[in-house]
């Protein structure tokens, strides 16, 4: 995958502890840490989106719907 080069603004505090894990070699660089943050961030935000969407749905419909296609789909089943 190629990378592409992005300016970023960050407050000197969190860039003076950012350098710290550098220097103590928890990320190989700043772009390295900045990179997982962005990865582990948008996961988190992926995650919590979908256990909204699923806190939506009715349990009882999305049961009965999956009841009935595999209803539809038994006679189809080899028999063992």
């Amino acid at each position: 995958m190629s990378a592409t080069k992005v300016a970023v603004s960050i407050d000197e505090t969190l860039l003076h502890r950012l350098d710290k894990l550098v220097r103590a070699r928890v990320f190989a660089s700043r772009s390295e840490a900045v990179r997982q943050a962005v990865t582990e961030k948008i996961g988190r935000l992926d995650k919590s989106h979908l256990a909204r969407a699923c806190a939506k749905l009715d349990r009882k419909a999305e049961q009965a719907l999956a009841d009935e296609g595999l209803a539809s789909e038994v006679a189809e089943w080899p028999e063992y």
